[in-house]
């Protein structure tokens, strides 16, 4: 008896000690969990079980319960009863993380969209794409290159597929529960979109990427230096710990902060400006934060997005979240169908031109797909790159939007291919370079 108390204690004193080293965690296990569903269920028309079943199910967030509440458009998650987050749905700016200080009346602004009907055949307009057959496509190895991408659907994930060639919709495939018109949380794929808002702004003649981050903070230190140039390159030698796996810069900017524009630009310089690239989530929020600083009003802010890219180019489906203080969360939370997303990789394949309107400069495709120093030929401007054949047997033209989980836009100006794949895993489980070159083979 004396034994089994001694046991049981042990047990007491372990559970205890769990619980207290990893009660921290909670706070972001919990958050991610409401966040990912009052986004999939509100934004995304998802069901809450499968959001729960699938979505939430990597390690550690898959221990979180999760309810929804219809009527408040809301979300919210414990663990094992501790730790309650709540995640609340505001049209047109998506779900947001809330704490004491929420106020609904402080998102009574909404960006306006205009999406009007055409009948233009997809992807250069919204009715659907014509049923076109190229001769020059070798569909068997286009079919083999999917039947790779949807193998093994327990550890590969593949949710969605799509490729264009020459503009021209020749295939695309869906798992159950998802079409077309579903939208996909892109997560780090958001991080290009937001930089193609710099782009814009610079085709306008309205900033140069060499001008210094208006950071008042910075003006007299080490940080002054710092362009918008170096941010969009992630090298401004910033510190910055991008680690998901536990409390970390990055986990605490998504799922803690309110305005998550402060995260990097309160952090203290470690390096000289190029000396070091560190990829930073945090970086892209800041300079979602300085995108806001080039407008007079709040609105025009939310408006921009959508007026000068997203809406011209048809992505109708698309919405960018916002945090609590109104900013866009530019590193992680855009929403876009796959037929969508597809749309805006043909923008970069067309050099930033749309039904001839030239939305930024062509040299811009340079620009961002320019190999940024130290980072091995993977990174341009806010961009992935294969420059230096990280992937053997694709393009060395081949240049990426990538994100959490195996997004992918790939976008291959030689070959003249968009591919975009969404899912649940990433390499090794997703062969990346096994399926791009079987698509490559496919065509001259």
């Amino acid at each position: 008896m004396k034994l089994l108390k001694r046991v049981l204690l042990l047990l007491v004193v372990i559970i205890g000690v769990v619980v207290y080293l990893n009660y921290p965690k909670l706070n972001i296990i919990s958050g991610y969990a409401a966040k990912n569903v009052a986004s999939g269920v509100f934004l995304a028309h998802r069901s809450a079980a499968s959001m729960n079943q699938y979505d939430n199910s990597a390690p550690l967030i898959k221990i979180a319960s999760t309810e929804v509440d219809q009527s408040e458009q809301s979300a919210s998650s414990t663990v094992y009863g501790m730790m309650e987050r709540t995640a609340v749905y505001r049209e047109g700016l998506g779900a947001v993380l809330i704490n004491d200080d929420y106020d609904p009346d402080n998102f009574t602004l909404r960006p306006k969209r205009n999406q009007p009907n055409d009948t233009i055949p997809y992807p250069y307009g919204q009715a659907e794409p014509l049923d076109t057959v190229l001769l020059e496509v070798d569909m068997d190895q286009i079919n083999k290159a999917i039947a790779m991408a949807f193998a093994e659907p327990e550890s590969q994930k593949t949710r969605t597929f799509l490729i264009l060639y020459k503009g021209h919709l020749i295939a695309e495939k869906y798992i159950d529960g998802f079409d077309k018109d579903t939208p996909i949380l892109g997560w780090s794929m958001t991080k290009s979109v937001l930089a193609s808002c710099y782009g814009i702004l610079e085709h306008q003649g309205k900033l140069e990427m060499d001008w210094p981050a208006p950071i008042p903070e910075w003006k007299d230190d080490e940080r002054k230096d710092i362009t918008l140039n170096h941010l969009l390159r992630m090298q401004s030698g910033l510190a910055w710990d991008e680690d998901y796996t536990g409390i970390s810069d990055v986990t605490r900017m998504l799922f803690l902060d309110s305005d998550m524009t402060k995260a990097q630009r309160d952090k203290k310089a470690i390096a000289k400006p190029t000396e070091i690239w560190n990829y930073s989530s945090g970086t892209t929020n800041l300079l979602s934060g300085i995108l806001k600083q080039q407008f007079r009003s709040h609105q025009e802010y939310l408006d921009f997005p959508y007026s000068a890219l997203i809406d011209k180019i048809g992505m109708y489906s698309m919405v960018m979240e916002a945090d609590m203080a109104g900013n866009y969360v530019g590193s992680s939370y855009a929403w876009a169908s796959t037929r969508d997303w597809a749309r805006y990789g043909q923008l970069h394949l067309n050099k930033g031109n749309w039904k001839g309107e030239q939305l930024f400069d062509a040299s811009w495709i340079n620009y961002i797909t320019t190999p940024t120093a130290n980072s091995n030929g993977t990174y341009g401007a806010h961009f992935w790159l294969n420059a230096e054949g990280k992937y053997p047997d694709v393009p060395t033209d081949m240049f990426s939007c990538n994100g959490f989980e195996g997004q992918h836009v790939f976008m291959i100006p030689s070959k003249d291919l968009v591919v975009v794949r969404t899912g649940l895993a990433e390499e090794p489980y997703f062969d990346v370079n096994g399926v791009l070159s079987n698509i490559v083979k496919a065509v001259p």
